[in-house]
């Protein structure tokens, strides 16, 4: 297994396919960022080897992320070489929506079990704001596209951010109990760096759930994961669910279960943990197996106690080398 030295088993991969992106989010990325090489890559065929290792070590979920996975060509290949390795047992992915609407049938054949879309607001200039492009209408056609193609359920993502879009919680709700989405709160993280993060900005969990409560009772949901990231809640009137990722006011880090594997090849056990382990340098210079192995299982067994932490001890951010769309979501 997979296991650190504070105890937890970690069984669970996010996949970055590439770190280019069609948005230009504002706590994400800057507005002209710098790409990797292609050649720095991992391909198909390393990331599955990569997946099978990881596998035969505990692994049994993988996501797809980016960047935006979407761009990746020919990505449906991709999710059919990961279909069929047996010990997988959840394969999901993250993405923007923007190309959900032509894409869906194929990551439906092709073995994509669900997936999470950011979306951040139903407004169209404030999309335009937020991402820095006028695309809200695609992505909403691209969730009736996967709904129709049984990509489900559908998680929307949600950054709340104070002063940008706090209004806008009610009506997303609303809307996710209409449509069958489950909306999934999250707290703005420390990752751009860009210097705007700070708590001020952070509307927590916490103030949303009370906010919710006031219209649609909710009640924690029975037998939920206690390694997940999101805290599921239900509605007391049976129609849907809702989720809150308390990253910055309540971190995960005690139970967290996740390992990153980065576009160009990176190990990362942590997200705000720099000490990132290069696997595709050794894999391609002629590592065996079982050297990939050592590598990963000694990243896992340095990991610290959690980044989270360290940022809500001392309410600022972490200093990292690379942003949000470098290292996968």
């Amino acid at each position: 297994m997979f296991e650190d030295r504070f105890g937890r088993v970690h069984d669970d991969l996010r996949v970055s396919v590439t770190d280019r992106c069609n948005l230009r989010c504002t706590y994400c990325m800057p507005s002209e960022p710098e790409w990797f090489d292609r050649e720095s890559i991992l391909t198909f065929e390393e990331i599955v080897r990569l997946v099978r290792l990881a596998s035969g070590e505990g692994v049994r979920k993988v996501r797809l992320t980016g960047g935006e996975p979407l761009l990746r060509r020919n990505l449906p290949r991709l999710i059919s070489m990961l279909d069929d390795e047996p010990r997988i047992e959840s394969l999901s992915l993250t993405t923007n929506g923007l190309r959900l609407q032509q894409m869906a049938p194929d990551l439906a054949t092709a073995g994509l079990q669900r997936i999470n879309v950011s979306l951040d607001t139903l407004d169209p200039d404030r999309y335009k704001k937020l991402t820095r492009r006028y695309r809200l209408d695609s992505v909403l056609r691209g969730l009736d596209a996967a709904q129709k193609h049984g990509l489900s359920p559908i998680k929307i993502n949600v950054v709340v951010l104070t002063g940008v879009n706090e209004d806008e919680i009610e009506p997303m709700v609303e809307r996710g109990r209409e449509k069958g989405w489950e909306i999934r709160f999250i707290e703005f993280m420390p990752l751009e760096n860009g210097g705007t993060w700070n708590m001020t900005r952070v509307v927590t969990g916490e103030a949303i759930r009370e906010r919710i409560a006031r219209r649609w009772p909710i009640e924690p949901e029975p037998g939920a994961d206690p390694t997940a990231p999101a805290a599921r809640w239900r509605f007391v009137d049976g129609r849907g669910r809702v989720g809150f990722i308390d990253s910055v006011s309540a971190p995960f880090c005690t139970h967290c279960t996740r390992l990153r594997l980065t576009a160009d090849g990176m190990f990362r056990v942590c997200l705000y943990d720099d000490n990132e382990v290069d696997l595709k340098g050794p894999m391609r210079s002629g590592a065996s197996d079982d050297e990939l192995i050592v590598l990963m299982r000694d990243a896992v067994r340095g990991k610290r106690r959690g980044g989270a932490l360290e940022i809500l001890e001392g309410r600022e951010a972490l200093p990292l080398t690379r942003t949000m769309h470098q290292i996968g979501g």
